[in-house]
């Protein structure tokens, strides 16, 4: 469900970091190349790249990327061209800094990777600095939301389909009572929620809602502003249909007043690899105009160009 476009005839590594090479060279540095390359190579491709680019100049390609670009235009780059584990750390950890905190992107790295991606994530987050993601998200949050976002980030889920009804049954029925004393941090709660396969959640839920009436989320929004109730709903959103939470993301994102170029670059840069098409559709049903079309009428020049080429519609 990928929307990225890689051409038939792909250069070697070494071909396509000899082109980036002279992108940077002289005294302006060609854009429009770098896009013409870098958004339209797979994962393994760009990290094939970064160690031809290496090898070939002595110098992270990265560091290079970093020197030459400037803005909104280097963020994307900077993004797409990590790996997705490393991009996912950075992300992570840009998230439990002071001045860049965002609960919402921790709850989105925790809900919608998988448990091996979730791991390589923590692997990457070590290795870079030198501490454990775990660490830093109880270090800077507090009360219900710690009780929430740390066993979110320190789980690793079963991944297989197989569901037990009879469990389904019983949790359903227990988050109900728990909802109906407003027991919403409750221990129990947080439990299901943090530990169950994303099919036997998917299970639970759906009993909830047929025995209940009503989607949990629905049950959730009784205090619409607190913002732990808006975490555990992201989080329940995040598990069973992420094409819906990133269609909202990028929704508020580019309806604001002024467009929100971080959630639209994370978005972008983290789902284009991964279910970007079904984001596509969900952003079409919902808001009656294509997604590459409101992103190129929100933004601009390069930076738009990197975008709208990542959703699928640039030029190969």
């Amino acid at each position: 469900m990928a929307s990225l476009k890689v051409p038939t005839n792909v250069p070697l590594p070494e071909e396509d970091a000899e082109q980036l090479h002279k992108a940077f060279a002289g005294w302006g540095t060609n854009e429009k190349l770098i896009i013409s390359i870098l958004a339209h190579r797979t994962s393994a491709q760009r990290s094939l790249i970064r160690s031809a680019y290496a090898a070939a100049y002595n110098e992270d390609l990265l560091k290079a990327l970093d020197k030459e670009l400037s803005s909104d235009f280097e963020r994307v780059v900077m993004l797409w061209t990590l790996d997705p584990a490393e991009r996912d750390a950075f992300l992570a950890k840009e998230s439990t800094k002071m001045f860049t905190k965002n609960n919402w992107v921790l709850v989105e790295i925790a809900c919608t990777r998988s448990p091996l991606d979730l791991f390589k994530v923590k692997q990457a987050y070590q290795a870079r600095y030198k501490k454990s993601l775990e660490e830093d998200v109880a270090q800077h949050t507090s009360g219900d939301l710690r009780k929430l976002l740390l066993p979110l980030v320190s789980t690793f889920r079963y991944e297989g389909d197989e569901v037990n009804m009879r469990l389904a049954r019983s949790e359903a029925k227990l988050l109900h009572e728990k909802v109906s004393e407003k027991a919403f941090s409750d221990d129990d709660f947080i439990r299901i929620l943090t530990t169950r396969s994303k099919a036997q959640l998917g299970a639970t839920l759906n009993h909830y809602n047929n025995e209940y009436g009503n989607a949990i989320n629905k049950h959730l929004k009784e205090d619409s502003d607190d913002e732990y109730l808006k975490l555990l709903r992201a989080a329940i959103t995040c598990l069973t249909y992420p094409e819906k939470h990133f269609e909202k993301v990028l929704r508020l994102a580019i309806n604001k007043m002024g467009t929100d170029e971080w959630a639209l670059t994370r978005v972008v840069t983290t789902r284009t690899e991964v279910d970007m098409e079904r984001i596509k559709e969900e952003y079409q049903r919902r808001n009656s105009i294509p997604l590459h079309h409101a992103v190129a009428k929100d933004t601009s020049g390069d930076y738009e160009d990197m975008l709208v080429s990542l959703l699928g519609h640039g030029d190969v």
